[in-house]
């Protein structure tokens, strides 16, 4: 029996999860959509976080901040790797990710760097961004590194 994938999971993940019910349509569906990966989906992964998430999901409004973090709970963390660091250096120099979004090319250098097989994350306009998937693959391949597949939990649910 082959050991269970690996996900790395990016801070929209968390924060959909236990956010309050919103009005926006789309966003009422990726909090469904997520809801609906966890509870079906997620016992079938070994799930990970980073430093980056836990203090992302800690930033806010405190009661959503606590929700997040007692849902980080038990989940292992990653290191943020001087190999990572600088992985996440080179896909803002190589523009796979915009300098103004640093941590979210920490987030893919984390996955990276520690083998994760899938980064599952809603955040479409830096991560998973299917104009950018092929240069951040190609990025990573220079650096040493594999990418994970990087995709939300609707691409990662299986009905």
């Amino acid at each position: 029996m082959a050991d269970p994938a690996r996900v790395y999971l990016e801070t929209t993940i968390i924060s959909y999860l236990t956010a309050r019910p919103s009005r926006n349509l789309r966003v009422v569906a990726h909090q469904e959509i997520t809801a609906d990966w966890w509870i079906r989906r997620r016992m079938s992964f070994e799930l990970y976080v980073s430093r980056l998430v836990v203090e992302e999901a800690a930033a806010g409004d405190p009661e959503a901040a606590a929700r997040r973090l007692a849902t980080l709970h038990g989940i292992p963390r990653l290191e943020v790797t001087e190999s990572a660091s600088d992985q996440a250096t080179s896909l803002v120099a190589h523009a796979a990710i915009p300098l103004e979004a640093t941590e979210d090319a920490l987030h893919v250098a984390v996955a990276a760097a520690h083998g994760m097989d899938y980064l599952l994350t809603w955040n479409c306009r830096h991560i998973a961004n299917a104009a950018m998937r092929n240069r951040i693959a190609d990025i990573c391949a220079a650096g040493g590194f594999e990418a994970p597949v990087i995709c939300t939990p609707e691409e990662l649910l299986e009905y």
